[in-house]
């Protein structure tokens, strides 16, 4: 029974030096002799001051950065549909693939499914003589005109007719409402 006891004891003694190890360590050394003596390295008190203060405000353009903090995290927040507004995707699909579809014919520059932009460099429509590029701007997640913004910029350099831009928005619009029309289908 004693030897059972002093296991007990030797057990707890392990158990608190490791925790605390993990702390800030031992006096200002650190757990293994670096960091925060000044006397042990070769830098001037003068310099390491201006390090610490550099590094202070470093960390306070960083908490201004991320704002306030109201809410802790923890391991249960894994099993929480919490989801975060800032990284959902509100780009309606439809009016996605459609703008793609339609302007096949121009090659994509950049794509941005979060907030909704397509730019596309210059190309010359099927039948036309004329290059074109666009800049496609997906502004909401319901199937509607409003959702929808484009903006054609003509090889010269010059504006182009707004009955073809209203042309090109009406055939994106078209082609959204049949692959939503092929989705019910299914």
């Amino acid at each position: 029974m004693n030897l059972h006891r002093w296991a007990r004891v030797a057990l707890m003694g392990g158990v608190v030096i490791s925790l605390s190890a993990c702390g800030s360590g031992f006096g200002s050394g650190g757990l293994f002799g670096r960091g925060g003596n000044a006397e042990a390295t070769s830098i001037p008190a003068e310099d390491l001051l201006d390090r610490r203060e550099r590094a202070e405000a470093q960390r306070a353009a960083a908490e201004r950065a991320r704002g306030p903090r109201t809410t802790r995290s923890s391991f249960l927040d894994l099993f929480r549909n919490g989801t975060d507004p800032n990284t959902t995707v509100e780009v309606n699909k439809y009016l996605w693939v459609a703008a793609q579809d339609v302007l096949n014919f121009l090659p994509i520059e950049s794509v941005d499914p979060f907030t909704g932009v397509i730019v596309t460099g210059f190309g010359t429509p099927p039948g036309g003589g004329r290059a074109y590029r666009a800049t496609i701007y997906v502004q909401d997640p319901a199937l509607d005109a409003r959702s929808l913004k484009v903006a054609l910029q003509s090889s010269g350099g010059g504006a182009v007719d707004a009955g073809t831009v209203r042309a090109v928005e009406d055939a994106i619009l078209t082609r959204a409402r049949q692959l939503r029309i092929q989705d019910s289908n299914l």
